[in-house]
C-alpha cells in the first residue's frame, strides 16, 4: 500500500530573505482542510516565512484566487489546499481535472505553487493524507511551493508569463483609437 512506503523528501530550503506565501484553501471538508492548513503553516514557519490564509468556496475556485492574488499582490508563492471525494456523478472528474489543470497552467506561467488538493475515494483516505501526524500533504504542498520559490530566487528576478509578449504598440484594446484615450 502506497501510504506505508517511505519516500525521499528534499531537505528544507533556506532563504536569505523571508518568504511570503499565500495559502488558498477550500474548506468544504472542514476537519480535513484544517489539518492541511496546519501542515502548510508549520512548514512555512519552519523556514522563517510569513503566510496569509484565504478561503474559497471549492477546489475549482482555488486557481482563480491564486491568479487574482498574483496580479494584485506580492506573494512569493502559493499553497493550494482542499479535498475532493468521489461521489456518484462525474462532477468528481471535472473538479479534480480542472482544478489541477488551472494550477498547472499558473505554474507554467512562473508562479510557485504547491498543489495540496486531495483527490480521494473516501473520507478515511482524505484524513490519512491530510493529518499532520500521518501523510501531512499540506506540509508537502507548502514544501513544494518553498522549493520552487528557492529556485526562482536562485535563477533571478521573476518574470510574468512565458512565451511571446507583444511590444506595447503591437496591440490595442477593442474600441480604442490608436493613440487616443477613449475614457
Amino acid at each position: 500500500m502506497a501510504s506505508n512506503e517511505e519516500h525521499y523528501t528534499l531537505p528544507r530550503p533556506s532563504f536569505d530573505k523571508p518568504v511570503k506565501i499565500l495559502i488558498v484553501v477550500a474548506p468544504y471538508y472542514k476537519p480535513v482542510a484544517e489539518q492541511l492548513v496546519k501542515g502548510a503553516v508549520d512548514e512555512i514557519e519552519a523556514v522563517g516565512g510569513f503566510h496569509e490564509i484565504i478561503e474559497v468556496p471549492g477546489a475549482l475556485e482555488v486557481p482563480t484566487a491564486i491568479g487574482i492574488a498574483e496580479r494584485m499582490s506580492n506573494f512569493d508563492g502559493y499553497v493550494a489546499l482542499g479535498c475532493v471525494i468521489r461521489g456518484e456523478t462525474t462532477h468528481y472528474e471535472t473538479v479534480c481535472n480542472d482544478s489541477s489543470r488551472g494550477l498547472t497552467l499558473l505554474g507554467l506561467q512562473g508562479l510557485c505553487i504547491g498543489n495540496g488538493i486531495l483527490t480521494v475515494e473516501t473520507y478515511d483516505q482524505a484524513w490519512a493524507r491530510a493529518a499532520v501526524d500521518e501523510q501531512n500533504k499540506g506540509g508537502g504542498a507548502a514544501a513544494a511551493a518553498l522549493h520552487l520559490v528557492a529556485l526562482a530566487r536562485r535563477w533571478g528576478a521573476s518574470r510574468k508569463g512565458v512565451g511571446f509578449v507583444p511590444a506595447r504598440d503591437e496591440f490595442q484594446l477593442a474600441g480604442a483609437e490608436s493613440g487616443k484615450d477613449t475614457a
